[in-house]
């Protein structure tokens, strides 16, 4: 078996001492030596196939840790403190942390983890973490839907560096491909009518890869007489393998009750229910959450995104939270002249403008759904009951 090289980063001699200890029971680890140069420890990690980083985070900046998991995706960080608390966890997980020990170490702790990531190390080489589908909803048109969807899904497969698939199922007026300035060899309807050889490596292959990312865009067919054709079971079986082959699926939708649509709400992890502020938009919503609670889908399930905010609109975000009985996820702030130029060029905001508000938002929401996963285990795992509010957390 391959050794898995591991590394030690802190100045408390006694902490390496005892987890170098705990660590010998792991024949498959190989201890390094200790490294003071930090840039040493970036080449070292980075030109490795799979590794695990201890980092002492009274000694490690937290930033050293975002760097290596940006660019080593393969490298398993776990961090040692003193104080887990909610906000040291958010930070954390945000620079790559999926494992936290808290200090003095305990050596049944230490193995639990160490078993978790070696588990994870070996699974397929390192295949990617349990799939998360994520879907746009709106019953109305035209409040910004597919440009949500699409700048979300870019920005998730930047920040975490795993693959993530962008599908368009607006089977009547699909328009991610040309927000995006792509030309695709084929559309889904290509997909539905080769489902029974559908695998990863033949999905990966039929869908259109954005630029120099880990985004795969999946477009809608242009001819609405194949969508016709196409059955919620076929759905279903399509959906099955793209959650095999992705680490999150980012869905848009068109406007209707359809059978199709309410397949692909049902399997979807989350469904942003995306609205503006104004009352018609807000009735609407209000009877999609009504016929969501009919459909049995529970409250963590559906969330409402509220696209083109302005803070100092006549109704506000406590009007909307009162008139809905649910509160607001998140809010992507009105910047039309951003939106218009990104589309007009073909390009997502992030490209355009990443210092702009919007851009700035849909990667915060990005982090915010990639983190959440992560974060809510180790919160359970370290904080206490009285500090465990969820909406603490999305408002750092």
């Amino acid at each position: 078996m391959e050794k898995i090289y591991t590394y030690i980063v802190s100045h408390n001699e006694r902490l390496k001492d005892i987890l170098t200890q705990y660590l010998a029971e792991f024949p498959q680890l190989s201890v390094v030596g200790n490294i003071e140069d930090l840039s040493t420890l970036y080449n070292e990690v980075s030109s490795l196939n799979a590794s695990i980083l201890f980092t002492d985070m009274e000694y490690a900046d937290i930033s050293v840790t975002s760097k290596i998991f940006q660019d080593s995706p393969n490298c398993r960080i776990i961090a040692i403190t003193e104080n887990p608390n909610v906000s040291f966890i958010v930070n954390a997980v945000r620079s790559g942390v999926r494992e936290i020990l808290a200090y003095p170490l305990i050596r049944s702790e230490v193995s639990d983890v160490v078993g978790r990531v070696l588990t994870s190390l070996s699974a397929k080489n390192i295949e990617q973490s349990k799939c998360k589908m994520i879907t746009l909803f709106s019953n109305k048109g035209g409040i910004g839907k597919t440009s949500i969807a699409s700048n979300l899904a870019l920005e998730l497969a930047q920040i975490t560096k795993e693959n993530v698939a962008l599908i368009d199922l607006n089977f009547q007026f699909g328009d991610i491909t040309t927000f995006m300035d792509l030309h695709p060899t084929f559309d889904i309807s290509y997909i539905f009518d080769n489902l029974n050889k559908l695998n990863k490596d033949f999905l990966l292959s039929s869908m259109e890869k954005y630029k120099n990312t880990c985004l795969y865009v999946l477009a809608d067919t242009p001819f609405l007489r194949n969508a016709k054709t196409i059955s919620p079971k076929q759905i279903a079986k399509f959906f099955e393998i793209l959650k095999e082959s992705f680490s999150y699926v980012v869905i848009d939708t068109d406007a209707s009750f359809d059978a199709k649509t309410v397949t692909t709400l049902d399997y979807s992890d989350i469904v942003f229910l995306v609205t503006i502020v104004n009352l018609p938009a807000l009735r609407n919503c209000q009877r999609c959450l009504e016929l969501f609670s009919k459909l049995g889908y529970d409250d963590d399930k559906v969330q409402i995104l509220i696209n083109r905010f302005m803070e100092n609109d006549e109704i506000t975000q406590d009007d909307v939270e009162k008139l809905l009985k649910k509160k607001v996820y998140w809010k992507i702030p009105n910047n039309y002249f951003a939106h218009m130029a990104a589309i007009n060029k073909g390009v997502l905001l992030s490209e355009l403008n990443p210092e702009s508000n919007v851009a700035q938002s849909y990667k915060e929401l990005a982090m915010h759904v990639s983190d959440s996963v992560f974060s809510t285990a180790l919160i359970n795992k370290f904080v206490p009951d009285s500090e465990k509010r969820l909406s603490n957390i999305l408002e750092m």
